[in-house]
């Protein structure tokens, strides 16, 4: 069977392929990059707006997941680009070479679209799937960590000096990245009715408690968590800008779906259990990741 990828050079990506090869799919996944030869894989040397790419990484496929998208862009355009025309453009190509299961990679952000103009943008996207004529399931995962994650290496390496900035007082949910790819292929391998998934790791938290995890996962048990509100929080992304440019972390918008209290995955939305449960509990998770950002030098 063949697995049609995009975003597969990505973080989620990347896991997924791993998933997929175990689960024993033959991957063709899009790249803009030469990668390096890997059994199982074929590289698809091509964008999201590259039609012959598109068309090349749907051919015989038996599922797809699209996976790539934009998470930080300059303006509303580099949004809309990436996350509502690459989408709209996968699906096309699924359609004309008539791959029926398309399996979505959205956010939680979709749900609250005045928010941000990222989580406006995945709620686009979102119609594009919904209104398309794929076997079409859309996951909306929560906060992703895991080895290789650059996200929240911040959090971890603040943490180390015993204190955590965190947005006003409020509750998420999060996933390690390891049980994400193993619903993705999951759900690649299924025929059902349309749906919205949200999958978690099924014990939501407040900041406080996320941070003070994160401090036993580094060797520092005691944590002072600091609430920052919005205005520090919009303050702190034009210094980060400044600082980093491109690379900044926390953006202006960002800061409207951090300061967001409910984060948390919907019971109702979640996965059904003789389908994928959560095998990765999250301090084990949070440890795991320590240890990958020890290895590579940058805790």
């Amino acid at each position: 069977m063949i697995l049609a990828i995009t975003g597969g050079t990505g973080f989620v990506g990347g896991h997924t392929i791993r998933r997929a090869l175990e689960a024993g799919y033959h991957v063709r996944a899009l790249t803009r990059r030469p990668q390096p030869v890997r059994e199982g894989v074929s590289w698809v040397a091509g964008g999201l707006s590259d039609s012959t790419a598109l068309a090349d990484l749907m051919r015989g496929a038996d599922a797809v997941l699209h996976i790539a998208g934009v998470v930080n862009a300059s303006d509303r355009a580099g949004f809309a680009a990436g996350n509502i025309d690459g989408t709209a453009s996968v699906l096309a190509a699924a359609s004309d070479a008539n791959v029926a299961r398309f399996v979505h990679v959205s956010s939680l952000a979709a749900r609250e679209p005045a928010l941000s103009t990222y989580g406006w943008s995945k709620a686009e996207a979102e119609h594009h799937v919904q209104a398309s004529d794929r076997e079409w399931t859309i996951v909306r995962p929560p906060g992703v960590y895991g080895p290789g994650d650059m996200e929240m290496r911040d959090l971890f390496r603040v943490a180390k000096l015993g204190i955590a900035l965190l947005p006003p007082p409020g509750r998420i949910s999060l996933i390690a990245v390891d049980d994400l790819a193993r619903l993705l292929v999951a759900l690649a391998e299924i025929n059902g009715p349309c749906a919205i998934i949200e999958a978690d790791d099924g014990a939501p938290l407040t900041h406080e408690q996320m941070a003070r995890a994160i401090g036993r996962a580094v060797g520092q048990p005691r944590i002072l968590p600091l609430h920052l509100p919005r205005a520090l929080l919009s303050l702190g992304a034009r210094i980060d800008g400044a600082m980093r440019g491109k690379k900044a972390k926390l953006t202006p918008d960002r800061v409207g779906y951090l300061a967001h209290a409910d984060w948390t995955a919907d019971p109702v939305r979640r996965p059904p259990p003789d389908l994928w449960t959560p095998a990765i509990p999250l301090a084990d998770g949070f440890a795991e990741t320590a240890r990958w950002y020890r290895a590579q030098g940058l805790l």
